[in-house]
């Protein structure tokens, strides 16, 4: 099988392998031949019950191989009726890796290894049957076992595709086939053609289909009957895979939809497409797996006919003229460019091709022209969507262009070599030396670097040469397409480009004079060929003439005319050196004798300057031994050979010394010859200068490589060097320095990111280098090398440090200043893709090719990760290395993920999933699946998200609410590589393959782009400098672009999407337009407004003072468009066209300099902002980002159809949030917006309602008859502090002052006077009447105040504590006036820097203060000085309390400690503080206590005996001091609750939380019963056991590590551990039965497990992908809907869909008996959807309650029987949680806007509650409905059901 010719055309396999025989291929089970009715032939049935026990197998033997090349795989069967069948092929690779392509009817979804691929097969159906009609409505082929009316198919798979696509191997051959049950089949065969079982031979010869051109009918004996006047089609099935008409959400096998009208194969036809129908929402089971999208049929558009162009209402509307084709004009208009360019610019034929933008190639840095390409990239299309719009046009009109034209010029490239780092000139003034970068020829001038270019070569430049003036400059490429230019070197222009049929040109030589050129290549055999061109008349404008070839087998490095004859030629290169010479229009040559050195490597030639006397010329040459020959050109023999040898160093093992011949000599890669020296490059770095005798080295230069290219200038006194390392240096002989000119990569340049405020590049390459540039000298300034290849590189926005991501999946930190390594992270396990910074600096982002994305945070040196997600970005390196896009106001992060086909927004400082958006879909009309290649974000002002797709097409999608608005086509000729967006929106950059695009942002004009060209390679990435006046490209170089354009006109800038308007002020206010000058603060009239760098906010300027200085007036925001406000009225439009509104463009200040308005004028302007205290005493509301529904009615009294029963739980997050009075028996506490008033003896709680916020402190009067309570305004208002009556429990008074939340509250002794403190943000302290509540008086206070109390003697003294030390507070009363005196007095500096927390009066003399830093002092209150201190804790105390000569301190260590300070009080005030052990008192420590959190609040008895302790942990302990205990009187969750349920007994109840704690409480105490904990996992869910025995009765929960712990409640310890998840669990819950256990992870996986020894029973994969959110189990007999079982279950997705199943646990039965999925439009919201939630009904379980993110906010009623929705309540909100009770029919739905709704589902009637404080997330009735639970972060309340 050496030759591959045997199977052309085909090969019949079962004739190849003589099947029958079964000696080469092997049978197991029945496998029986017999006739086929229908095919009329002998063909194969392969049956059995299991498909693995019955096959053919081809070849027998597993160590053999078909060896089969062709590349289309054809197999004739037919699927067995109502079976399932199995199809294995092992095909090998290249790299000689057999893998296994597997498809089957069997498979529900497509998998992917690196060894297997696994394909889902659709069976098709006959025409007209009923299967093709429910196949039709469903949009897809039948899932599952064949149809009985399944047709012979004719399947074709691709398998070089298959391996391309799939595991990006290539295809070798087909090694092995097996067929296992249920199928029927003829034949299989394979070829390298694409053969159409459709077409007959005779049809084929009139099409001229023949397998010359890769198509044709199918062989004869391959062919299946068709009976005349027949279609075969209509017989039989023909698939293809894969398909190229059908879009395919999932990889498929499947018929195709589509039939050709002509039965041709041609693949230049369109296919007819059917035109879509629409998908009903509920479907059967079978049906459930839907296609997106099935093959359509365009509409032809004729050759006369206009392109529609639809108008997209945010972005404007696009105009064009009609009679313009160039929205579908034809590949071949593009003409190949004329041979010779010059410097005018041609331009495009208005009447054809108007928009094509052409190529501008830059000449001459100065000129500033520019040239057009006639073969230019197809022009954009706009492509139409939903209502069309008829567009005026006018031939009269003149076209619109992108200005100003052109829009970039090249400025500067960092770059040397390409093809070859041998070729670099000196001019023959010395002043600028000329270099190939690649395509792209430099010029540079030495003394300023200023460069400028030739641009012409479409490859890597290879050869240059200069004739002796250095006016003419010739160049030539390499590559398969050598042309060689000639240049005017001073103009810049090319005078004459040819090719001689030669490619891989290495060398050009002028004669002196520049009238003949001489260049070595090859031809097109591949034979070297040495071309002699005559250029005598290049330079008038005439051609360029052979004058002679040769071709010549002889190896050819250089080759060099001689200066003083230019018919004369020498060349050397591996064994000769050889003299050529043109005579008589021949080119002979001859051989240099070498004798004992003809075996050499020779590298360079030389002439030495001298004499014209030909006998007396000397040639010398150089080779890789490091030999110098001298050789005599008259006589052509050798003079002299000398060697360049290595240092010699001494080794003990060496006894023989290295001599001229043994040794290793130095290789010499080049040589240069002066009148005076003889310079050398060679292969050990060195640049040397040797005297004509090279007697020694008078000279050298070391460089960082070898070096590859020496010369001389011709003035002697500059050596220009070159290093295969891409440097470019000179060494100045007379002053002996050395100059590097330029730097460069080796490799391609794989990335950068520019640091706009130093203007430094960084760059990533494939030579292993991360490099620092500075973009004004080019010069390189940092250079990292590491063992490992990066990637990709992100610039810190304000800092100088850098992030580099490696192939390896390590990320790097940077700091350039100090040289120094930040961090290194390696959680990656992939190549890096992505790597950014927000904008704002505080985030740091990364991705890999394995789906991975990281957050960091970047406000810390240390950089740490904050979380990686995994699979969320689409896997590969295609989108390398800018596959993370972050939005300019650092709230949004763009990625593609995770799959080729989705775009997610994500937040950008949590990564959580904001916006999905399938470009897949976004073209109903494409052939083809559209995959997502790159995104970009436009400013934030614009909401807009650019996304460059496969289909070489940019889409405009919103980011808010993921809709395309607009959408560009052929933006490039191949694939878009690199997007950016100028940040005033006006201009879109986009790099495809080598070239650079410019485009109107708003594709508003008639030519919307220029495209510009240099880049030999593609273009890996391109964006605008963070200055807005350049653009930077990379790929094989680094490209530095000036930005041209215009700056912005704010009066009619026609690129903006914002409104214009204008304003006139009266005339006497207004003379002059110059006049109308807005003034900043110092005074000086601002003549010309900064433009913006972003559009201006949205504000409406509703008054403006014309007077005066001609200020701002109030500002207020505006929810219209911002519009420009045109100062005057000469400029602006006429008020005719637009209406007069007052509209200001504010801009943002960011340089005043020309203002002579300093920094700090600015920074003055700004208000200050409060800091937050470093002090827990401190209130901060819990981060809530619910609002209370203001329209919810809570219903009248006695009406309720459900009661506040209990609230379980404590605010630990308050500070002095509970009361307890002992000897009024007063005993309350808050929890979330609700005060609660629980009776000790009974247990039982009253609870005042009348806040909607969290609840921050309370307090009571003396005589507990008043209680007074302060929570944080909602919707920014102020704080409110409601005062209850608490006899009756109401609230008879309310009072706002505070804007901040309200910090303390106090009530004086004599209970006259009340106080209140705000926060932070707004330190006021109020002083109230505490009978009418009238404010008497405030004071605003430096700093802020953490504490207050009054003098326990005297009403009108009190005292404040805070960040700034004491307060000390003294009420004055005349008559009605009443004022409030305050005397501050800081913390002494014997305790240090310390914040005063809190405070006690022990009787009226002294005042006990306690620190941050857990010292206690005490103050003399009538001198107001602290004289003495001690340290009471290792914390901050927040708790101080004093009852008689005992005080109490509570800190953050946990610690309650009680002191006898009987001894401090005797001691006489000094004039030092002292501390206690310096002044001899004894500080007595008499108790302490350990709690479980943080102490908050405390109140004790008078002789502080007992009392009762709030802390953090949300635990109220009682605390007796006489016994030392402490007691649990109210537990609650410190974190967030995720779940709590009822036992099926309802004697109990089980909460789970954030924290990893289970607690189950009983139900009739609601005491905490026990608790489990597991550190550091959440707990997400749990459930009980069905079972009622409290013996048995156990608890399963859920963690976030994937874990199932079950617990029994009768022992109080964990029973079992489970791993069914890798992921973290959302929904658990015990079978109906109890015989298992049905967990759901994060990934949608779900699992069963038994309770019994752990094992996992079944894994259900049907939701992979979506996180569960329910599941629920009920007992129910299925033989109703047709399948055995006698419970039901069903799980909810958050992709909106649900499952039910049933089941039969004991016989191990789980089937699908029904799949719902609900529609919906793409989620606008800046949090996550609402989830997706159901649950059977209680009183029928064929009825399913679904609600979730939907088309409508409702609830729906599905029936299982009927498979259709049969009732739906509407909803005001979306829903958060609900629960269906037994009885009633009642429903409970809570919403983010903190409402309860109970629902009566028959009548609809509801009602609202709004007793919660945040979103609910969990509500449930207990199993009898009499009791409900409903949760909101920890507040958990329990209800009374009593009914609507």
């Amino acid at each position: 099988m050496a030759s591959k010719g045997w199977q052309h055309p085909y090969v019949n396999i079962f004739k190849h392998v003589r099947l029958e025989d079964w000696k080469r291929s092997a049978k197991e089970g029945e496998v029986t031949s017999c006739t086929s009715k229908t095919l009329k032939c002998s063909v194969f049935h392969i049956r059995g019950p299991v498909p693995a026990n019955s096959y053919i197998l081809i070849p027998k033997n597993s160590n053999q191989s078909l060896g089969l090349t062709g590349r289309y795989f054809y197999l004739l069967f037919r699927p067995t009726p109502g079976k399932y069948f199995v199809v294995h092929l092992d095909v090998s690779a290249e790299e000689g890796l057999v893998v296994r392509i597997s498809f089957s009817n069997m498979f529900k979804e497509f998998k992917s290894t690196a060894t297997w691929l696994q394909f889902p097969f659709l069976c098709g159906a006959a025409k007209d049957s009923v299967y093709e009609s429910t196949a039709k409505s469903a949009r897809h082929g039948l899932v599952g076992p064949a149809p009985s009316s399944v047709r012979w198919t004719c399947l074709m798979l691709d398998l070089q595709y298959t391996l391309s696509v799939y595991l990006n191997r290539c295809y070798s051959n087909l090694k092995s086939i097996k067929l296992c049950a249920n199928m029927a089949v003829k034949n299989m065969f394979t070829s390298d053609l694409l053969l159409d079982p459709g077409v007959s031979f005779s049809e084929a010869k009139l099409m001229g289909l023949s397998s010359s051109h890769g198509t044709g009918p199918i062989p004869r004996e391959m062919s299946f009957p068709v009976p005349k006047g027949g279609y075969w089609h209509d017989l039989y099935d023909y698939i293809r895979f894969p398909s190229e008409g059908t879009k395919l959400p999932f990889d498929s096998i499947q018929k195709d939809d589509s039939r050709p009208d002509s039965r041709c194969l041609s693949k230049t036809r369109s296919p007819t497409r059917k035109e879509s129908r629409s998908v009903n929402l509920s479907k059967p089971v079978q049906d459930r797996v839907s296609l997106i999208q099935q093959i359509t049929t365009p509409k032809s558009l004729p050759s006369n006919r206009a392109p529609m162009v639809t108008n997209i209402p945010e972005l404007g509307v696009v105009s064009t003229h009609k009679d313009r084709e160039w929205l579908y004009h034809n590949g071949d208009e593009n003409r190949q460019g004329s041979t010779c360019s010059d410097s005018h610019p041609l331009t495009s034929c208005p009447s054809c091709e108007a928009d094509d933008e052409g190529v501008h190639v830059y000449v001459h840095a100065e000129d500033g022209c520019s040239t057009h390409r006639e073969e230019s990239e197809e022009e954009f299309g706009c492509t139409p969507v939903p209502h069309p719009v008829h567009l005026s046009s006018s031939k009269e009109t003149r076209q619109q262009k992108l200005l100003p034209d052109p829009i970039l010029r090249l400025n500067r490239i960092i770059g040397f070599g390409g093809a070859t780092t041998k070729c670099a000139l000196w001019t023959k003034s010395g002043d600028a030396v000329v270099y190939p970068c690649h395509a792209i020829i430099v010029s540079m001038m030495i003394s300023s670097n200023q460069q400028r270019f030739f641009i012409g070569h479409t490859d890597k430049v290879s050869a240059l040469a200069f004739n002796g003036n250095t006016s003419i400059l010739a160049s030539a490429q390499s590559g398969n397409h050598s042309v060689v230019r000639v240049w005017n070197y001073h103009k810049g222009n090319c005078l004459a480009m040819f090719r001689t049929h030669a490619h891989s040109f290495s060398s050009l030589s002028f004669s002196y004079s520049g009238g003949i050129l001489c260049g070595v290549g090859k031809d097109r055999h591949n034979k070297r060929m040495v071309v002699v061109w005559s250029t005598v008349n290049v330079s008038k404008g005439g051609e360029v003439t052979t004058l002679a070839k040769a071709h010549t087998d002889v190896d050819i490095n250089t080759i060099k005319i001689a200066f003083f004859d230019e018919t004369r030629m020498v060349s050397c290169g591996r064994d000769n050196i050889r003299l050529w010479r043109v005579r008589n229009g021949t080119l002979r040559s001859c051989p240099v004798s070498l004798g004992e050195y003809h075996s050499m490597d020779f590298t360079d030639v030389a002439f030495e300057e001298g004499s014209q006397n030909l006998d007396e010329r000397i040639l010398f040459a150089s080779s890789r031994s490091g030999h110098i020959f001298e050789i005599d050109y008259s006589r052509v023999v050798i003079r002299n050979v000398r060697r360049l040898l290595p240092a010699q160093q001494q080794h003990a093992d060496r006894r023989e010394k290295w001599t001229f011949n043994n040794g290793p000599g130095i290789p010499i890669n080049s040589i240069s010859v002066s009148s005076s020296f003889c310079a050398t490059g060679s292969e050990d770095g060195f640049l040397r200068l040797w005297p004509l005798d090279f007697s020694a080295v008078f000279l050298e230069a070391e460089h960082e490589g070898p070096v590859s290219l020496v010369s001389v200038s011709s003035d002697s006194l500059q050596v220009l060097a070159g290093t295969s390392t891409g440097n470019l240096g000179f060494l100045d002989v007379r002053g002996r320095g050395y100059s590097t000119l330029m730097r460069s990569h080796t490799d391609t340049v794989l990335g950068f990111s520019v640091d706009g405020l130093r203007r430094h590049l960084t760059t990533a390459s494939s030579d292993g280098t991360v490099r620092i540039w500075n973009m004004d000298s080019l010069q390189q300034l940092y250079d990292f090398v590491s063992e490992d290849s990066p990637c990709s590189v992100a610039f810190h926005p304000s800092e100088q440090v850098f992030i580099c991501g490696f192939s390896s999946g390590i990320v790097r930190v940077f700091d350039i200043s100090s040289a120094k390594l930040l961090a290194e992270h390696k959680q990656h396990r992939g190549e890096i893709v992505g790597l950014a910074f927000s904008p704002d600096g505080e985030f740091m982002y990364s991705a890999d090719s394995q789906g991975s994305l990281a957050l960091y945070n970047a406000s810390e040196e240390e950089h740490d990760v904050i979380r990686v997600a995994c699979n969320v970005v689409a896997r590969g390196t295609e989108r390398a290395p800018d596959a993370l896009k972050v939005s300019s106001d650092s709230r949004c992060l763009a990625f593609v993920g995770p799959s080729e086909y989705i775009i997610t927004i994500a937040d950008s400082r949590s990564l959580d999933e904001l916006l999905l958006v399938d470009v897949s879909i976004l073209d109903v009309d494409s052939p083809r699946v559209d995959s997502a290649l790159k995104v970009c974000f436009s400013p934030a002002s614009t909401e807009h998200l650019l996304v460059a797709i496969s289909s070489n097409k940019i889409l405009w999608v919103s980011t808010k609410t993921g809709r395309l608005l607009r959408e560009v086509s052929k933006v490039h000729k191949h694939e878009c590589s690199s997007l950016a967006v100028s940040e005033d929106a006006r201009f879109l950059l986009t790099a495809g393959h080598n070239a650079v695009k410019v485009w109107d942002y708003n594709m508003l004009l008639d030519i919307n782009s220029q495209m510009f060209i240099g880049h030999s390679q593609p273009i890996r990435q391109v964006s605008f400098t963070p200055d807005q006046l350049g653009v930077v490209s990379v790929g094989d170089a680094i490209f530095l672009w000036d930005f041209l354009a215009h700056p912005a006109d704010p009066v009619a800038d026609r690129c903006s999407p914002l409104r214009v308007s204008s304003i006139s002020a009266p005339k006497s206010d207004q003379p002059e337009a110059k006049e109308s000058t807005v003034q900043m603060s110092n005074g000086m009239p601002r003549q010309t407004a900064p433009l913006p760098s972003s559009p201006p906010p949205q504000l409406d300027v509703s008054t403006i003072d014309q007077a005066g200085e001609g200020g701002l007036g109030s500002v207020s925001i505006c929810d219209e468009a911002p519009n420009f406000q045109v100062p005057g009225t000469g400029s602006g439009p006429s008020s005719q066209s637009r209406p007069a509104v007052s509209f200001l463009k504010v801009t943002e200040l960011v340089d005043l300099a020309p203002l002579n308005t300093s920094r700090k004028d600015i920074v003055e302007l700004k208000e200050k902002k409060p800091v937050r205290p470093d002090c827990y005493r401190h209130f901060f509301p819990r981060c809530n980002t619910s609002t209370l529904d203001q329209a919810a009615v809570a219903p009248q009294q006695g009406q309720e159809g459900i009661k506040l029963k209990a609230v379980i739980g404590y605010n630990g997050n308050g500070r002095g949030n509970m009361v307890w009075s002992p000897d009024q028996g007063l005993f309350a506490y808050s929890c979330g917006c609700l005060v609660v008033v629980e009776y000790l003896h009974t247990g039982s709680q009253r609870h005042l309602q009348g806040h909607s916020e969290e609840i921050s402190c309370l307090t009571v009067t003396n005589d507990a008859q008043t209680l007074a309570s302060a929570a944080g305004g909602s919707n920014g208002t102020r704080s409110l502090i409601c005062i209850w009556d608490l006899q009756n429990g109401t609230c008879h008074k309310t009072i706002s002052y505070h804007r901040g939340a309200v910090q303390s509250l106090a009530f004086s002794r004599d209970d006259r006077f009340f106080i209140s403190v705000g926060d932070f943000s707004d330190p006021k302290v109020a002083l109230w009447n505490s009978k009418t509540f009238q404010l008497l008086s405030s004071v605003t206070v430096s700093g802020p105040i953490h504490d207050v109390a009054f003098s326990p003697s005297t009403a009108s003294q009190l005292a404040c504590v805070g960040s700034q030390g004491a307060y000390f507070c003294l009420i004055h009363t005349q008559g009605s006036e009443v004022d409030l005196k305050v005397q501050r007095v800081k913390a002494p500096v014997e305790m240090g820097d310390v914040e005063l927390t809190a405070l006690c009066y022990h009787m009226d003399s002294f005042l006990f203060t306690a620190t941050n830093q857990g010292h206690v002092g005490v103050w003399d209150v009538t001198t107001q000085r602290c004289f003495m201190t001690w340290e009471a804790d290792e914390g901050e105390i927040g708790v101080l309390l004093c009852r008689g000569n005992r005080l109490l301190t509570g800190s953050n260590t946990r610690w309650l400690r009680l002191w006898e300070v009987g001894a401090v009080l005797g001691v006489k005030p000094r004039e030092k503080v002292c501390h206690v052990e310096d002044s001899g008192t004894m500080v007595v420590l008499k108790q302490e206590i350990m709690l479980d959190g943080t102490a908050v609040s405390a109140a004790f008895d008078n002789t502080m005996d007992m009392g009762i302790v709030g802390t953090t942990a949300g635990t109220l302990w009682y605390i007796n001091w006489c016994d030392n205990t402490n007691t649990r009187l109210v537990s609650g969750h410190k974190n967030k609750v995720n779940d709590a349920v009822f036992s099926s007994d309802e004697r109990h109840f089980a909460t789970c939380s954030e924290d990893g704690s289970v607690r189950v409480w009983s139900a009739l105490s609601n005491e905490l019963v026990v608790q489990f904990q597991v550190l550091n996992q959440a707990c997400g869910c749990i459930c009980w056991s069905p079972s009622c025995n409290e013996d048995s009765m156990c608890v399963a929960a859920g963690y976030s590590d994937g874990t199932l712990r079950i617990f029994r409640l009768a022992s109080s310890e964990m029973e079992m551990k489970l791993q069914p998840h890798n992921v973290a669990v959302t929904a658990v819950q015990y079978s109906a039965d109890g015989h298992v256990i049905l967990s759901a992870g994060k990934n949608g996986l779900l699992v069963v497990s038994s309770p019994v020894n752990g094992a996992t029973v079944r894994v259900i994969r049907d939701h992979k992908g979506a996180t569960i959110t329910s599941i629920q189990c009920v007992n129910k007999q299925c033989k109703d809907f047709g399948l055995e079982g006698n419970e039901m279950w069903l799980a909810a997705s958050d992709d909106r869909r649900v499952s039910v199943w049933a089941a039969d646990w004991m016989k191990d039965k789980c089937d699908l008996l029904d799949w719902l999925t609900f529609p919906a439009l793409a989620y606008i919201g800046d949090d996550s959807p609402p989830p997706s939630l159901a649950a059977f009904c209680p009183t029928d379980p064929s009825l399913v309650v679904y609600t979730g993110y939907g088309v409508e906010k409702e609830l729906s009623f599905y029936s299982l029987a009927k498979k259709q929705i049969i009732k739906k309540i509407a909803l005001p909100h979306w829903a958060t949680c609900f629960s269906l009770s037994c009885k009633s029919q009642l429903i409970a739905v809570g919403s983010k806007e903190r409402v309860l709704k109970l629902i009566e589902s028959a009548g609809g009637r509801f009602q609202d509650f709004v007793q919660h404080s945040d979103s609910l997330q969990t509500c449930h009735f207990s199993p009898s409905g009499t009791l409900l639970f409903t949760v909101a972060y920890n507040e958990i309340l329990l209800w009374e059901v009593k009914g609507l």
